[in-house]
């Protein structure tokens, strides 16, 4: 199904400069990989103590933009420069999953939506992504089936953000955006499952 990660090779692209200056630094990938997980602790720390904060509100989107472009990063540097290690999946997938729940989480403080909805976002974040590491386990690739996978979570939550910052009423709307992608992530994770199995 249709998903922002699609589009990774276009973005892995445009990124090719910065990865070869970092490499050029004696940057390694695990230390891209960090870095992403400090940002998105970062951003989610400062919307928890700011939540209508117009300067954090805009930096958000910017933000995760940034550790999307991480996330691509850590992993071309990884096979373009033999850096790969068990360490750095480990850290790569269990970053991806702290990332998200850093971002996630403090939304639910927003006064005008229901944090069980918030919570059960995050949680099937979790499932949806270990589904997508299912598929690796049972002999066959890592799944990123969408919709609603990493990329595609981040731009939901960087454009409610975004408009929020123009327009803080759509904080009124925060349980019908996250709801429906609630429902997409359940989407997709039954379609990493199903992909997972028929390839195994």
């Amino acid at each position: 199904m249709i998903s922002i990660y699609q589009l990774k090779p276009r973005f892995q692209q445009a990124l090719q400069p910065v990865c070869d200056f970092l490499y050029r630094q004696g940057f390694t990938a695990n230390q891209v990989t960090i870095a992403a997980i400090l940002l998105s602790a970062g951003l989610g720390f400062l919307f928890l103590c700011y939540p209508h904060a117009a300067i954090v509100l805009l930096l958000m989107p910017f933000g995760l933009l940034l550790r999307m472009g991480l996330n691509a990063i850590d992993g071309m540097m990884a096979r373009q420069y033999g850096m790969e290690s068990k360490l750095g999946q480990v850290l790569n997938e269990l970053g991806d999953v702290l990332s998200d729940l850093f971002i996630i989480l403090p939304l639910a403080i927003i006064s005008t939506m229901n944090s069980g909805i918030i919570i059960l976002f995050a949680m099937l974040t979790i499932l949806n992504e270990f589904a997508g590491i299912l598929g690796q386990a049972m002999g066959g690739t890592r799944r990123y089936d969408g919709p609603m996978g990493k990329s595609d979570r981040a731009l939901i939550i960087g454009l409610f953000c975004l408009v929020g910052y123009y327009w803080q009423s759509v904080f009124l709307y925060g349980n019908i955006i996250f709801g429906i992608a609630s429902i997409l992530l359940i989407i997709s994770t039954f379609s990493r499952l199903k992909n997972a199995i028929r390839l195994a």
